[in-house]
């Protein structure tokens, strides 16, 4: 951005206190500034303070709201035999080379105490392995086990870039095939405050924050990732978040369903705990199945019970999708398609009051979701799973959706699959197995015939 133009930018936007500030910086200072704020789109932000500063884009939701058609988990002969069917379809996928897996990973331990990316967060039950490398070896359990190469994207964020891809560098690529591992950064957005102005978060840089996991699907695109991706043949996007180790990686009978569904976008759900869990809700709304945030979402529905006494709208959010890269590149090809949100926050700004304390400053910030891309889609699919084998987030630092809660899930998991195999496992002990050992119990089960010997102690099964 040339100085001409940025000053005409910022006195477009009345930023009188930012352009008396770019004018006492250094030659050097200013340099840095301009480059800093070309990386900005500060257009849109400023579009989207006007949108959010009116009443305007205040709609009620006026439209029908209904459950939505859910695979359930099969119970009946019928059932089991559609579920085996689209198992057949997902690994067809599989093999052919059609499907790989984007990890949005943006985000920063801060909240579980941690002091560094989430994705390097030790959360297995005996080897402690962090979440990065789990997925990893998922991923790489798949290739070997469909004989293909499946490729793994990682979406970063500015905050975390360069550490992911030092770490993975160090750890060498836990195995994958450096090839067929890319990393791309989310976009950023300045924040503003709800008078439209923009904060200093040093002489340099403005107050910034990512935009989002729907902005996964943006960077994608202008990253130049889908092209890629699509020259290569894949047709399928397996996407899940870092923050959840028990996601079943390019499970083939998600995959399946997915593709005899023709689903543009497929989602899994799990059954709501209780009408105070505090997860989004997949429904119908109006002529369109749609994820709605449950604090956008009417009391009336989320404590709605069916004639059986059970919750009504069950179907809660895990944030698991398969996308096809035709419609995310239709919903980028005329500009970006998802809507934006604005997030009211508060901030610390650098400087200290007269008693050395921080000062705080109400501000607002624009993110999207990777979710409201459900209601564009022309045709979906949605599959319910079991909360005990496929759900378990990793968000807070103690108590519900723990790392403690998270590590018993997967030992929980593991138990079951070791019971299924007729191996006790003495009470107390942790079990960890890794993909790369046995992907699912049927694949245990085969592993562990003609071995009955007893767990007593903690015990990994290993590569």
């Amino acid at each position: 951005m040339r100085e001409e133009n940025l000053l005409k930018l910022l006195a477009m936007y009345k930023q009188d206190a930012l352009i008396k500030h770019y004018g006492d910086l250094s030659p050097h200072q200013q340099n840095i500034f301009l480059k800093n704020l070309g990386r900005l789109d500060v257009k849109l932000v400023f579009k989207l303070h006007k949108r959010f500063s009116s009443q305007d884009h205040v709609t009620p939701m006026q439209q029908k709201i209904q459950p939505a058609r859910i695979i359930t988990i099969p119970k009946t002969d019928r059932e089991k035999g559609l579920e085996q069917k689209a198992r057949q379809e997902g690994e067809k996928l599989l093999r052919n080379g059609k499907v790989a897996v984007l990890i949005v990973a943006g985000g920063q331990g801060s909240r579980l105490g941690f002091d560094g990316p989430k994705g390097f967060y030790p959360i297995s039950p005996v080897k402690n392995k962090t979440l990065f490398q789990l997925f990893a070896e998922q991923v790489k359990a798949g290739s070997i086990r469909y004989d293909t190469w499946i490729p793994l994207l990682i979406m970063t964020s500015e905050e975390n870039h360069d550490d992911t891809v030092s770490f993975f560098e160090m750890q060498r690529y836990f195995g994958l095939n450096k090839n067929t591992l890319f990393f791309f950064q989310q976009d950023i957005l300045p924040a503003i405050t709800p008078g439209g102005e923009f904060i200093l978060k040093n002489d340099t840089d403005l107050f910034a924050n990512p935009n989002g996991h729907g902005g996964s699907l943006k960077g994608l695109f202008d990253s130049g990732m889908l092209d890629m991706l699509m020259k290569k043949g894949i047709t399928e996007l397996f996407y899940c978040q870092v923050d959840n180790p028990l996601v079943k990686i390019t499970d083939p009978v998600f995959l399946g369903y997915h593709a005899t569904s023709n689903a543009e976008i497929s989602t899994k759900v799990v059954r709501r705990r209780s009408i105070e869990e505090k997860v989004g809700v997949y429904l119908n709304r109006g002529s369109k199945e749609a994820i709605i945030e449950y604090s956008d979402l009417d009391p009336e529905y989320m404590s709605a019970l069916d004639d059986k006494g059970n919750i009504l709208y069950w179907a809660g959010n895990t944030a698991i999708h398969i996308f096809s890269l035709p419609f995310i590149k239709k919903i980028n090809n005329s500009g970006f398609a998802l809507p934006y949100h604005c997030a009211k926050k508060k901030i610390d700004k650098p400087e200290r009051d007269k008693d050395g304390r921080p000062i705080s400053l109400d501000v607002w910030k624009f993110e999207t979701f990777v979710f409201d891309a459900i209601p564009l889609a022309e045709k979906t699919c949605c599959m319910e799973v079991g909360r005990e084998k496929e759900f378990a987030p990793v968000k807070n630092k103690d108590g519900a959706d723990s790392p403690e809660t998270a590590r018993q899930a997967m030992v929980d998991l593991f138990r079951n699959w070791l019971g299924k195999a007729n191996v006790k496992v003495t009470p107390g002990a942790a079990v960890e197995i890794s993909p790369l050992f046995a992907s699912d119990e049927d694949e245990l089960i085969q592993k562990m015939k003609g071995k009955r010997m007893p767990i007593e102690t903690d015990t990994y099964f290993g590569e």
